[in-house]
This record gives C-alpha cells, structure tokens and sequence, in this order.
C-alpha cells in the first residue's frame, strides 16, 4: 500500500489522466488487432473507472477516491488475468501491450495519492515544522537550562571543596 507521507506520491488528477490514457492506449491497441474483444473491453473498464471516480478529472464522481483505489486493484488483476489467460486468443502483440500497461497501470497506482484536498491538509498540518520564532525559544531554552546546569554544578563542587577543607 503507497505510504500517504511519501513526498514523491503523485497528485489525483495526474492518476486519473494517466488512467484516461491507458484506457485510451487499450482500445487503440484493440483497433489493430485481429482480436479485439479484450483489449476494448479493458481499456472501457479502466476509463470509466476513472470517469466515475471522485476528482478533478472524474466526469460522473461517483465513488469515493479510497473505493476508486480498490478498484484499481480489481482492474491490475483482471488485467494480468486477461493477459496470461490462455481460454481467449489474442494477439501477440496485443497480449504484450496489455502486459506492458498493466504494468504501468500498476506503478502509476503505487505512486498516487488518493487522499482528498482536507485530508492532505491536515496531513500538512500535523507534520509541519516549527516556525522560527518556536525554534528560537527551544534553542533559548535549552541554552538557559545548560547555563543553570553548569551553575548548580560549579557551586556544589565548591561546597564539596569547602566541606573537604
């Protein structure tokens, strides 16, 4: 599963574009090929998935960002399904293709960010760093605390020395 604090997790509608493009590269992969029942299919499951996703780039907005991830797992499988079935014949290169998007498909979705614009923000939120004027207390702080430290030391050395003599 991605890690939602992971910097380099790639915006929504990126992952719906990118989605709206594999779809694409399916049906046209289906044009050219003498058997074009699967990869149309496919490419038709994988568009409106990410049609009736909720996000910038969904048309009907329908399911829920963390369903539409789900969802995305569902198509991974049956893509890989529909690619190493021997039942159907497709094409060679078809069959290749499929693989091949699948695969994208895949790390697409592995380096996505599903959540929503309020959760992101409170995500922010939560980890954000201290301002300077936070950080300036914390260092006058501590210094204050070492300065009071080395001075109750130095004066029970001196009590030590005294009780000595």
């Amino acid at each position: 599963m991605p890690s939602p604090s992971n910097g380099a997790n790639r915006p929504f509608w990126i992952h719906q574009l990118v989605e709206y493009l594999i779809g694409a590269v399916f049906v046209s992969t289906a044009f050219g090929s003498s058997t074009p029942v699967v990869p149309s299919v496919i490419g038709a499951i994988v568009m409106i998935n990410s049609a009736i996703a909720i996000g910038p780039g969904g048309a009907f907005r329908l399911v829920h960002r963390r369903v539409h991830r789900w969802l995305d797992v569902a198509i991974m499988i049956l893509i890989a399904v529909a690619t190493l079935q021997p039942v159907i014949a497709i094409d060679g290169n078809a069959r290749l293709l499929m693989g091949l998007l699948g695969i994208v498909f895949a790390f697409v979705w592995w380096n996505s960010d599903f959540s929503t614009k309020d959760e992101r923000k409170q995500r922010r939120t939560k980890a954000a760093r201290p301002d300077a004027e936070q950080v300036g207390r914390a260092a006058g702080r501590s210094a204050a605390g070492t300065y009071m430290a080395a001075k109750r030391l130095k004066k029970a050395v001196v009590d030590d020395r005294r009780d000595v003599d």
